[in-house]
């Protein structure tokens, strides 16, 4: 049994989380389609719309995965990320947020930190695209900056959420961005674009401890301060 469709935008967000165990159902290519096309109407700073993406299903993303899994073994050698995914001198709070997911994700598949094989094996599953049946990879030209990242940010939040209103699942995946040379081999990615993340699709499944552990939010006070608004 999959996730049920959410009909509101309000139910579409308080369901969407990043799914990491995907059911072998196909993904509709009409539904898929109808959802990127109205996923078209996301904003952008000057109605620019920077988002460039390749949607892979079948053999074209059976070709990706075996290229990357060819590499894995070389560990840390074969990566070439064109961008930081995590800023260095990540710290306090975020820096907790980070580490404190990730262990909670751990001790939900119960594999201990001293469980390196273990790990191992989750990280790896990344590069399967956690078995969706549709992978899109994400990539825009090299002249964007800043700005048009945050709109293709806000593209995906639209693309993820329209998902969910569909009764499909994601999980927006920057851990492709280390492999990019290798997708390139694969993808004809234009080689004025970077690459920028991969967006695994499908139906989750809903028995995967994986897909069910608690995922802590900050509290509301903590990110956002009301200026000049009388208390009630």
């Amino acid at each position: 049994m999959t996730a049920p469709a959410s009909p509101t935008v309000s139910d579409a967000v308080a369901s969407r989380r990043s799914i990491r165990r995907f059911l072998p159902d196909p993904v509709d290519p009409a539904v898929l389609r109808r959802v990127l096309e109205l996923a078209q109407r996301a904003p952008s700073g000057g109605n620019v719309q920077p988002w460039n993406a390749h949607v892979l299903t079948g053999e074209p993303l059976a070709a990706l995965i075996e290229t990357v899994a060819a590499v894995l073994p070389q560990g840390r050698a074969a990566h070439a990320p064109e961008y930081a995914i995590y800023p260095a001198e990540l710290s306090g709070a975020y820096a907790e947020r980070r580490f404190g997911v990730g262990e909670a994700m751990y001790a939900a598949l119960d594999i201990p930190r001293d469980n390196k094989m273990g790990r191992l094996m989750q990280f790896a599953a990344n590069f399967r695209a956690f078995d969706a049946p549709v992978l899109m990879l994400v990539h825009t030209p090299r002249t964007m900056g800043p700005p048009q990242w945050s709109d293709i940010g806000m593209w995906l939040q639209t693309v993820m959420l329209l998902l969910r209103e569909a009764g499909l699942d994601s999980c927006a995946q920057e851990a492709w961005a280390i492999y990019q040379a290798q997708i390139r081999t694969v993808v004809p990615i234009p080689d004025d674009h970077i690459f920028f993340c991969g967006l695994a699709i499908g139906h989750r499944d809903p028995a995967a401890a994986i897909n069910t552990f608690a995922v802590e939010r900050a509290p509301l006070d903590d990110a956002v301060t009301f200026v000049g608004f009388q208390e009630t």
